[in-house]
């Protein structure tokens, strides 16, 4: 069990899901909704693409100085 939810529901979500959106739009579905939790991820930990890419120059940077 996950966090309450069954296996049942688990696969009656599922079918319904498969129902309104069609199979072949799972996969932008999918693909939507993990850039959304991978966006919501960095906004929490406070950290934009934004300062990870200067971070990351930065390194390189010293790395060749050294």
């Amino acid at each position: 069990m996950i966090g309450g939810i069954g296996m049942t529901e688990l696969i009656v979500i599922l079918v319904i899901v498969l129902v309104i959106f069609g199979a072949g739009k799972l996969p932008e579905v999918g693909s939507a909704l993990g850039k959304g939790i991978k966006n919501f991820k960095s906004s929490v930990s406070g950290e934009d693409a934004d300062e990870k890419t200067v971070k990351r120059d930065i390194e390189d940077k010293s790395n060749k100085e050294a």
